[in-house]
């Protein structure tokens, strides 16, 4: 009976459900799209295409690795293992191959070089990489025309990237690898047998001692390819292949698991989307109970006297919250099922933005399991529950006569519990923002930063009728210059607190959360700007279009006159224990003549003195306990271990890294040991290094001032992903906001004909609308913008050491606007469609 009577009363209140089942659909869209990229990043497969015929791949541990042993009470001990990735490719010994080599079931062991090996002046649109022709087979590849690289001066190059260029065998192609760029001539041009070509990247063969020399790696290999005999099962070769490798870090791979040893940027992009799905699914679910919840205590307060009728024929409070109940879980499951549905082709869309920005690469596959699409369902039935149990509790509760009179006339106050909630959220979020101004790093502010923006719109949610009654005091002297529009508006605002408040939340949390995802990054970059100007003494700056700058070019420099110093830096990050820490190689000869980090203990000479020195930031030697003689132990970006001394420690880490090492140093163990920029001092005019650098394309000469504007450049670029991942939440509150705004006008149908009956045109009906919804915008955006600069001014004095956030007038105008355009539209059209209704008409209808 009570289901049937729910089904009833959606059917019949159709206006007022549509609202919440929007709010409901959107949080079960954005749930299942999260989900789908958490899933993605747990169990997406990645494919792959150079060992595609080799069955069984051995590497190198692409890890760090520690082991804490915790001694409990009763003398037993516990050992906890935890590992990290490395930011390198880490290299294994060439001579690992021995132990392969007589095992039974091995045909062959094929040595594996990959290294970066870029053409120069030739259209690549993917990542190209050099290898030996001698481990061609691992494809296989099989030459479609010429013939193998016999030279130093041949290589083979595939067909795809032939066809793109249009070359052919006989061709001059200069490639920049890790050494000076170098001419070759095609030998040859190869094609995968019995495949099509390689969609992820472009691979370039040479002659076998000239890849050895561009590895720059003697005695180690990228991987080993092992080819079975025939007949061999692959699993037991695995397991003998696992029991002689033994005491050694190689790992053995099969299968898909192939893919991430080939592709490490996609194995770091998993990670990458499980932490966004993550922090995106975490953040969209505590958005949507505050907004569904939002949602519901307005329908139900919409019904109140219809609640309350039935509470004074007798029903009782737990038929009531029955009765809410099954209506919620109706409307949830409709919402479930169609909101899951609407997460696929988002899903879709939102890996693909990904991918085009670069966040992703694109041979990371993305899962299509039904788990997200359920958990959204579940999700999205629990929170329809809760938020029905939530809103109706006092209708439920309450005396029958109580309820009657609350439903002619909004109560003084809100319920103490309400109240106390709000307080104690009001506390907590100041807690949040006073811990926030201690975090120095991103990756803990971050979270934390969201976290406290939600917090506090939940206390302005639970606080809202308090909150609305003061300003509408506080605005009722301006607002009598409007006439008697203003004067009403003030007393419907006031008048109807709960009401306005179900709209003022929505519409703070999305001005709060817009202000602080558009000025976070601004904050951190454009103070990480402001240090690296005021540290950087160089004359010019050396950029390179292509994937970095050689050394011979930075030696080239050095040699022209009027220069005093070139200083290469290569960045990379390294792990001190598990700990990620960013870090920059950079010459050491000549240093202080183009860098001032403003070193506060030791100095930049003894830094200089020696090849296994280090200097680090004050947040990085405060964290790691280090000062000028300390001994830092470190695992390079290949995991290779080192061991260093400390010689300077400086102020400005957040402009040049937490940690500074020896270029050669930093180098040797990167991918690509090229110099990302080169310092250039002295007083040589450009004319002359224009004249040196000729001979060297893609080097631009740029002035620090022009290099610095483009690193602000690369900075939007990179927080573009951000920016997306956030702005489906932001899209999703503004959804939230319309969707209010629209049931709050579209319920006042009855006291829109009273106005007119008592004289009022339309056209000054919507006026009073209008003086509504811009008073709750001003009042939503003193309460947002307040919210993001408390969170941001904290933000910026645990991230910058000063309380200087960055807020870009125009863009906070935009934002302002744009709250301001959603309201005007989402109250005057309902307010329209209110008015087509004759007064009379109205007034004469059923109550």
């Amino acid at each position: 009976m009570m289901l049937r009577y729910a089904l009833r009363t959606i059917r019949d209140r159709k206006g007022g459900f549509l609202g919440a089942l929007l709010a409901l659909m959107c949080a079960a869209a954005l749930i299942t799209a999260c989900g789908t990229l958490l899933e993605t990043g747990l169990r997406g497969r990645i494919a792959t295409e150079r060992y595609a015929a080799a069955p069984l791949v051995v590497s190198a541990d692409q890890n760090v690795h520690r082991t804490t042993v915790k001694h409990k009470g009763n003398g037993e001990t516990k050992a906890k293992h935890k590992a990290k990735p490395v930011a390198e490719r880490a290299w294994l010994p060439g001579a690992t191959a021995d132990r392969i080599r007589p095992l039974e079931g091995v045909r062959k062991v094929i040595p594996e070089l990959t290294f970066l090996a870029e053409p120069v002046a030739e259209p690549v649109d993917r990542p190209s990489y050099g290898h030996s022709w001698a481990s061609a087979s691992l494809t296989p590849f099989k030459l479609t025309t010429g013939r193998a690289p016999a030279t130093a001066d041949d290589i083979v190059i595939d067909r795809g990237f032939a066809e793109r260029a249009g070359l052919k065998p006989g061709d001059r192609l200069t490639v920049q690898s890790t050494g000076a760029p170098r001419p070759y001539r095609i030998s040859g041009i190869a094609a995968p047998a019995g495949r099509g070509e390689l969609q992820q990247q472009t691979s370039l063969f040479f002659f076998a001692a000239e890849a050895e020399r561009l590895a720059a790696r003697p005695g180690q290999v990228t991987a080993l390819g092992v080819l079975p005999t025939p007949g061999t099962d692959l699993t037991e070769l695995k397991r003998q292949v696992e029991r002689a490798l033994k005491g050694t870090t190689a790992q053995v791979t099969t299968g898909d698991d192939r893919g991430p040893v080939e592709f490490l940027d996609a194995a770091g992009a998993r990670i990458k989307l499980v932490s966004m799905g993550g922090a995106m699914g975490g953040t969209s679910l505590l958005v949507a109970i505050l907004v569904v919840v939002g949602t519901f205590a307005l329908s139900i307060q919409q019904r109140h006297r219809e609640l309350a009728l039935l509470r004074a024929i007798a029903a009782t409070s737990r038929q009531i919250r029955r009765l809410l109940g099954r209506e919620a879980l109706i409307v949830g499951a409709v919402a479930g099922v169609l909101g899951s549905l609407a997460g696929l082709p988002l899903t879709t869309w939102l890996h693909s933005r990904f991918i085009d920005m670069g966040a992703i690469p694109a041979n990371l596959e993305r899962t299509a399991g039904i788990y997200p699409a359920v958990v959204a369902v579940a999700v999205t039935l629990l929170g329809a529950w809760s938020a029905a149990w939530i809103s109706g509790r006092r209708i439920a509760r309450i005396h029958p006569a109580e309820a009657m009179a609350e439903s002619a006339v909004e109560r003084d106050r809100p319920a103490r519990g309400r109240i106390a909630a709000g307080l104690v959220l009001l506390v907590g979020g100041g807690v949040l923002v006073a811990v926030l101004s201690g975090l120095r790093t991103e990756a803990a502010s971050t979270p934390v930063t969201f976290l406290a923006v939600v917090v506090l719109a939940t206390a302005v949610s639970l606080l809202g009728p308090l909150l609305i009654r003061t300003a509408s005091a506080l605005l009722a002297g301006p607002l009598r210059l409007a006439g008697f529009g203003g004067a009403l508006a003030t007393a419907n605002i006031r008048g109807n607190s709960t009401r306005m408040a179900a709209v003022v939340t929505p519409l703070t949390l999305l001005i709060g959360m817009t202000c602080t995802v558009l000025f976070v990054q601004p904050t951190l970059g454009g103070a990480a700007r402001a240090e690296a100007r005021e540290g950087t003494r160089a004359t010019w700056v050396l950029a390179a279009q292509g994937p970095g700058i050689p050394s011979v070019v930075a030696e080239a420099v050095r040699t022209t006159q009027g220069v005093t110093a070139a200083t290469e830096v290569v960045r990379t990050s390294v792990r001190v224990g598990l700990d990620k820490y960013q870090a920059q190689g950079v010459t050491q000869a000549g240093l202080s003549r183009t860098w001032d980090p403003e070193v506060t203990g030791g100095s930049l000479a003894d830094f200089a003195a020696g090849p296994r020195t280090a200097a680090v930031s004050e947040l990085a030697a405060e964290q790691l306990g280090l000062h000028p003689g300390s001994t830092l132990r470190l695992h390079l970006g290949d995991g290779t271990p080192a061991t260093l001394t400390v010689a300077a420690v400086y102020a400005r880490g957040l402009g040049f890294g937490d940690l500074t090492l020896p270029h050669d140093l930093v180098a040797r163990h990167m991918d690509n040991p090229l110099a990302a920029t080169v310092l250039v001092a002295g007083d040589s005019d450009r004319g002359r290094l224009a004249a040196a650098l000729k001979k060297f394309p893609g080097i631009a000469l740029l002035a620090p001032a022009t290099a610095d504007r483009l690193q602000a450049d690369r900075q939007q670029e990179n927080s573009e992903v951000n920016y997306l991942a956030m702005g489906l939440i932001l899209a999703f509150t503004a959804i939230a906001v319309v969707n209010t705004l629209a049931m709050s006008v579209s319920e006042r149908i009855k006291e829109f004909a009273m106005l007119r009956l008592a004289g009022a045109t339309r056209r000054q009906v919507l006026r009073i609308l209008r003086i509504e919804a811009l008073s709750l915008l001003l009042i939503a955006a003193v309460l947002g913008t307040g919210i993001a600069l408390a969170v941001l001014t904290a933000f910026s004095i645990g991230m910058t050491g000063g309380a200087r956030p960055t807020v870009t007038p125009v863009v906070y105008a935009t934002v302002v606007g744009t709250a301001a355009l959603l309201v005007l539209v989402a109250s005057a059209l309902p307010g329209r469609l209110a008015l087509k209704v004759g007064p009379v008409e109205v007034a004469a209808s059923k109550q």
